[in-house]
């Protein structure tokens, strides 16, 4: 099979959908890569690096998607890429349809075959391809409130860990799944006073056993919601629905009644935002401020730390690229897990809570192989 790999075109996006070594594994099977030029520099992977691996460079993405007969990459494409995407065409990569109607419009017509990383299960029902990003995710949320709770950045002036004679300040964390609980570590870490919300009691006994009563769970309502988010200096949101646009689960009323200078970091913007106030940012401006408190809603936060978010993303997402490569989209998709990773295929929508959000037919995967 011939692979095409993208330069990321999305602002201070500097991923990469696969690496030199596994662009080397792939051409050491037969299958021939094309790499488009400074793909990877930004991380430090040289084009030398690629072409010494085995893979062709292109100059222009138009190459890219003009040959190749699977496209790897990270972030959904943007509309200057859907106008490249060739009938039949595979694509790979976290796509986030169900936040994005334009979006999902554009790959109907493409009619393409599109695969997202973020819909992909495990034998345990778990995400593998969205696990490494949100746990990168999950701990940059920290970094990033941190960050801006400072006096320089318009935030309150609080440290969260606290000093002698002065309290530590309060992280609040709604989800507590894999961002949730990353996100824990690090404010434990910095000695926060740290809540986490969530709707499952199960899992609140979970993390209850592994922070060993470091924090403090809470089961989820919109009542309980409204009290940890009133005291919050940094708040974090980390709902996921797999596949669907997350829930407003903190409400305009809810972040008004929160302290002026107060962070409010949306992780889960990617699928819409759990937040009623917020609205997707980039890397070049990633704030705003609506009634006092400031809201970090970068829509890829891991590409901040691209080199890290690179290795984690491939080594997980390869084996997927090597079993499509090898036995052809068809066969692969014997295995159920990969299945559930496709969304669009030749015009049909084939993940029903994208169809959910936008009023479309819902055509099962199984039955258009």
């Amino acid at each position: 099979m011939k692979i095409g790999v993208p330069t990321e075109i999305k602002t201070h996006e500097y991923r990469v959908g696969l690496t030199p070594d596994h662009v080397r594994a792939l051409t050491g099977q037969g299958h021939q890569c094309l790499v488009q030029r400074g793909a990877g520099e930004a991380i430090g992977f040289a084009d030398s690096s690629y072409e010494s691996a085995g893979a062709t460079l292109a100059e222009a993405a138009r190459q890219i998607y003009g040959e190749a007969e699977m496209i790897v990459k990270v972030k959904e494409p943007q509309p200057a890429e859907c106008d490249l995407i060739r009938p039949g065409q595979l694509l790979f990569c976290y796509l986030h349809l169900a936040a994005s109607q334009p979006l999902t419009e554009c790959l109907i017509r493409t009619d393409a075959i599109c695969i997202a990383y973020e819909t992909v299960t495990d034998d345990r029902g778990h995400l593998p391809l969205l696990a490494p990003m949100s746990e990168v995710a999950g701990r940059m949320s920290v970094q990033a409130g941190v960050h801006h709770l400072e006096n320089p950045r318009g935030g309150a002036g609080v440290l969260l860990g606290g000093v002698s004679g002065v309290a530590p300040g309060s992280v609040v964390i709604i989800g507590g799944g894999v961002v949730g609980t990353q996100a824990a570590r690090m404010a434990v870490g910095l000695g926060a006073d740290v809540t986490i919300l969530d709707r499952s009691v199960p899992r609140l006994r979970e993390l209850d056993q592994l922070f060993l009563g470091r924090v403090k769970t809470i089961a989820a309502s919109p009542q309980s919601i409204a009290r940890a988010v009133r005291d919050a200096d940094l708040l974090i949101g980390a709902v996921l629905v797999s596949g669907a646009a997350a829930p407003k689960v903190v409400s305009r009323e809810m972040i008004r009644s929160m302290r002026p200078g107060s962070v409010a970091v949306d992780v889960a913007i990617d699928q819409g935002g759990c937040f009623e106030t917020s609205h997707p940012t980039t890397h070049e401006q990633p704030t705003y401020v609506v009634d006092g408190v400031i809201h970090y809603c970068v829509a890829n936060i891991p590409g901040a730390v691209a080199r890290t978010s690179t290795q984690a993303l491939t080594n997980a997402s390869f084996p997927y690229v090597e079993m499509i490569a090898g036995r052809g989209l068809q066969k692969a998709c014997q295995d159920l897990n990969l299945a559930n990773g496709v969304n669009v295929f030749r015009g049909k929508v084939t993940q029903p809570a994208v169809a959910d959000a936008f009023g479309l037919d819902y055509v099962p995967i199984r039955d258009l192989l």
